[in-house]
C-alpha cells in the first residue's frame, strides 16, 4: 500500500513537471538535478559501506556544475565532465588520507559518471521538438514494465533471472516487463492519434508504429540492467535498499535506478535514428 500511495503522489507531480512548457524547461532541468544530487548521496553512502568516504559535498557540487554547463553550454558538456573528474581525483589526492586515494576517487568519479552522466539524457530528451512527448514515453514504458514483471514475476515467475543479484526477479517477470514496455508504448501512441485527431497535440510520436515499438523494447532492456546493475552494487555492500525517502520504495536511486540506462539508452537511440 506505501508503495502504491508513494506512486500515486509522485506519478502526477511528474508528469506536470514534464509538461510545463518548452520556456519552463528550466524548471524541469532543476527537477532532474534534485533528483541527481539526492541519488548522488545515496550512492555515496552505499560506497561508504564499501569502506570509502568519497568527498559527497564536492560530489554534489560537480554534480550541478556539469547539469549547469549542459544547460547553458551543451556543446561544451563533455570537456566540462572530464574536467569534473580530474578536479574530484586532485581533490581527493590532497585532502583524503593517503590510503583512501584509490577508494575516494574511483567512487567520486564513478558517481559523476553513473548519476549525472546518465541523467543529463532527460534535460536533453525534454528539450527535443516533441520533447515532453518522448520523456512520457520513456517514463510510462520504464514504469509499466517495472510494474508488469512484479505482478507476473509473483504469479508464474519460477526460474530465476540473476539469483546472486536480484533473488526476486524471475524471467517470467523479465518477459512480462517487456510485453507491459510495448502495451505501454501502444497506448500512448494510440492515445496520441486520438488526442490530434481532436486537434489536441499534446502528445506527438511522428514517426512509423514500430520504431516506438522497438525504441519501448530497448528502453525495456536497458531498464532491467539498471536495475540489476543497482542491485549488484547494493548487494556488493550488504544493502538492501539505498535509502528510505521514499515510502514503499526505498531510496531515491532504487527508484531511478531503471531510468540511469533507460534515459541515454532512448536518448542514443534518437541520435542513431537522427543520423541514419
Amino acid at each position: 500500500m506505501k508503495r502504491i500511495l508513494t506512486a500515486a503522489v509522485l506519478i502526477p507531480v511528474v508528469l506536470f513537471l514534464v509538461f510545463l512548457g518548452p520556456k519552463w524547461h528550466w524548471v524541469f532541468t532543476l527537477a532532474v538535478v534534485s533528483i541527481a544530487a539526492l541519488a548522488a548521496w545515496e550512492f555515496l553512502g552505499l560506497a561508504e559501506h564499501a569502506g570509502s568516504k568519497p568527498p559527497k559535498i564536492a560530489v554534489t557540487a560537480a554534480l550541478g556544475v556539469l547539469f549547469a554547463t549542459s544547460f547553458e553550454w551543451p556543446d561544451r558538456t563533455m570537456a566540462v565532465f572530464c574536467l569534473l573528474s580530474l578536479a574530484l581525483l586532485v581533490f581527493c589526492t590532497f585532502w583524503r588520507p593517503v590510503e583512501q586515494v584509490m577508494a575516494d576517487a574511483t567512487s567520486s568519479v564513478f558517481c559523476l559518471v553513473y548519476i549525472g552522466f546518465t541523467l543529463l539524457s532527460l534535460p536533453a530528451l525534454h528539450d527535443e521538438s516533441n520533447g515532453p512527448s518522448v520523456v512520457t514515453f520513456l517514463l510510462c514504458a520504464v514504469w509499466a514494465g517495472d510494474t508488469a514483471a512484479l505482478y507476473v514475476g509473483r504469479a508464474w515467475g519460477k526460474r530465476k533471472l540473476a539469483p546472486k543479484l536480484s533473488p526476486n526477479k524471475t524471467w517470467a517477470g523479465a518477459v512480462g516487463s517487456m510485453a507491459g514496455s510495448l502495451i505501454a508504448a501502444g497506448l500512448l501512441m494510440g492515445l496520441a492519434a486520438l488526442l490530434q485527431a481532436r486537434d489536441y497535440g499534446v502528445l506527438s510520436y511522428p514517426d512509423e508504429a514500430w520504431y516506438w515499438l522497438l525504441l519501448a523494447a530497448v528502453v525495456n532492456v536497458a531498464a532491467q540492467l539498471g536495475d540489476l546493475a543497482e542491485s549488484a552494487l547494493k548487494r556488493s555492500v550488504g544493502v538492501k535498499d539505498s535509502g528510505t525517502l521514499l515510502p514503499g520504495h526505498g531510496g531515491v536511486l532504487d527508484r531511478i535506478d531503471a531510468l540511469l540506462l533507460a534515459a541515454p539508452a532512448l536518448w542514443y537511440a534518437q541520435v542513431i535514428h537522427q543520423i541514419l
